[in-house]
């Protein structure tokens, strides 16, 4: 409960706060750069049970988003990543939910309901936010086609950047088809 209300503080700030913070080592100019490290693969079920696995999504880049019902921040990103997934799904996106909550989907199935999220959603733990560093809410990571993280926002994504971000990721296997 107090990671919660530490993350829900940090939360009110990042949101006030708005930056970007692209992956140690990693810009989008460097497009096929080795030094990219391969998001670490997990397994846990949607709302219908269904198991879902990072490793279903290769091929396509995702953007993996940590986020809570409680999260002010969290709430005003969520309409962008649902507009994302619309405008780019054909091209290869998939927006990835993971809610920190810690009622679970009795909270979340509501939430998701009531916002219309059209993306994949799931329920993290704390095990699976330490697998990719989580310290606060929202956080989003971009992973590219390749299963390999690209970038890691902390605090509210910068709306057009991260749009960039993904348009730019989204021509990179355009770009390596045509060599």
């Amino acid at each position: 409960m107090q990671r919660h209300l530490c993350a829900a503080i940090f939360c009110g700030i990042a949101f006030s706060l708005t930056h970007f913070v692209p992956a140690p080592g990693s810009t989008l100019d460097a497009a096929k750069d080795a030094s990219r490290k391969a998001a670490p693969n997990f397994k846990v079920n949607d709302s219908k049970g269904a198991p879902v696995s990072l490793a279903d999504f290769k091929g396509k880049v995702v953007l993996l988003n940590f986020w809570a019902t409680w999260c002010h921040g969290c709430g005003e990103e969520i309409p962008w990543f649902i507009e994302y997934q619309d405008k780019y799904k054909s091209q290869g996106l998939v927006v990835l939910g993971v809610s920190m909550d810690d009622e679970g989907w009795k909270i979340v199935t509501p939430f998701i309901q009531e916002k219309k999220m059209n993306y994949v959603v799931v329920i993290g733990d704390k095990a699976l936010g330490d697998q990719f560093g989580l310290a606060a809410m929202p956080m989003t990571v971009l992973i590219d086609r390749d299963g390999k993280i690209v970038t890691k926002h902390e605090g509210v994504v910068d709306r057009e950047a991260c749009e960039k971000e993904i348009r730019s990721l989204l021509e990179e296997k355009n770009k390596s088809a045509a060599d």
